[in-house]
């Protein structure tokens, strides 16, 4: 009896020490349910309006990002500015948007400081990182397209596609972590400064290269020049050719002489170019003289035969047709035209042809044109003049069948002049 009393009481004691371990568990797991059933209640309204902003924005993201990635699916241009906005928007990330969606939840709420730290340093480190995917899509979707421009798959762009690719990558998310650091309280200072420090040796060391990719970018993005464009450049007696290659350090140019000129981009850009192939019209200049003699009947005549010598081509428009002044030896003029081609050996051959037609117009008016001369007049010691040839010619009969001796044949011009007094 006393051994089954024992027992009764031992199993009395055993499951009123098992019904205390379960009071005080069930207690232990009340106790966070009643509390976060009470901040809830408490931040009801922080968490509806928090919720359906969040939800706003995610959805606006994932919308969007669908609609990108429906625009590549459909056409995979990404050269355009609608393929290029599609891809930034393509590449948004699923994990982004969960922790910015949390981020506005815990701003409209109050929640214990270390949570809200912990979920703002995560907003940080996501959405730095976000960024950076988003900047290197649309730089490296703008140099893309400039490629896709050129059309040419040895151009600048082209051949520095990849280089540029790590570097912008390298750029974006260096930029990143940089963000990343300061905003975890790092001290980025001395970082940066490492980074200057290092970024100025490798600049000095490679100091004429880099110049003149930037250069080569330069002329690719602003544009001064493309290839297959007639330039002139070194200013006046300078060279003019053909733009054949814009490389990563030398552009290479076809002389209207017909050799190459490689020029460094850097150098290049430093004198004045001019792009001989922008110009709608060329505008062109004929200077020549005529002689004194001429009658000034036909001097005012000047502006209508040069307009007649232009007539047989409609591509040209006379600009003016002006006395210039009085030179030694001529009345000179300037006849000055404008010509609607871009191709300089069709605007040198046309002008040619203008050449030969006052030549013939000239010829059929009776006008000289001037070229320089000198006459010499000598008196004698009485005052008389002394003219340099005879006053008059002999005239020798000459038999038929007879042939007369060879000499040549000159024509004797002289300016009408008044005798110097002693």
């Amino acid at each position: 009896m006393e051994t089954a009393s024992t027992l009764a009481n031992d199993a009395a004691d055993q499951i009123g020490s098992d019904a205390l371990k379960v009071e005080e568990t069930v207690e232990r797991f009340e106790q966070p349910v009643e509390q976060t059933l009470g901040w809830i209640a408490t931040n009801w309204e922080g968490l509806v309006i928090g919720g359906l902003v969040a939800t706003g924005i995610v959805g606006l993201m994932l919308i969007l990002r669908t609609l990108g990635r429906r625009f590549l699916d459909r056409d995979r241009d990404r050269t355009s500015w609608k393929g290029i906005i599609a891809s930034v928007f393509a590449r948004t990330t699923l994990l982004f948007m969960i922790v910015a969606a949390s981020d506005i939840v815990v701003s409209h709420t109050q929640i214990p400081a270390p949570i809200a730290r912990m979920v703002d340093v995560a907003f940080i480190i996501v959405s730095a990182l976000q960024g950076a995917i988003w900047a290197r899509e649309l730089i490296l979707g703008v140099i893309t397209s400039k490629v896709v421009e050129e059309d040419d798959r040895e151009s600048t762009l082209a051949n520095a596609l990849s280089l540029i690719r790590v570097l912008v990558s390298v750029a974006a998310f260096a930029i990143a972590i940089l963000i990343i650091l300061d905003n975890l309280g790092v001290d980025v200072g001395p970082l940066i400064a490492g980074f200057g420090i290092g970024g100025i040796a490798i600049g000095l060391a490679a100091q004429g290269i880099f110049s003149d990719l930037f250069a080569a970018l330069a002329i690719v993005f602003d544009r001064p020049f493309r290839k297959g464009d007639t330039i002139s450049y070194g200013g006046v007696g300078g060279t003019i050719g053909t733009v054949e290659k814009i490389g990563m350090k030398t552009t290479r140019i076809r002389a209207v002489t017909g050799e190459q000129v490689i020029m460094n981009n850097t150098k290049l850009l430093d004198q004045e170019v001019s792009n001989i192939a922008e110009a709608q019209r060329r505008r062109r200049t004929i200077p020549f003289g005529v002689i004194y003699q001429t009658a000034p009947a036909k001097l005012k005549r000047m502006r209508a035969l040069c307009e007649e010598a232009l007539s047989h081509h409609d591509e040209i428009e006379i600009v003016r047709c002006v006395c210039t002044g009085f030179g030694d030896s001529s009345i000179d003029f300037e006849l000055v035209y404008e010509h609607e081609s871009q191709d300089f050996n069709e605007i040198l051959g046309v002008q040619s042809l203008i050449h030969i037609a006052l030549v013939e117009i000239f010829a059929r008016e009776g006008i000289e044109f001037a070229y320089p001369t000198q006459t010499t007049f000598t008196s004698a010691p009485d005052g008389t003049m002394i003219m340099p040839y005879p006053a008059a010619m002999p005239v020798v009969a000459v038999a038929k069948g007879d042939e007369p001796a060879a000499a040549p044949s000159r024509t004797v011009r002289q300016a009408a002049a008044r005798p110097e007094s002693d």
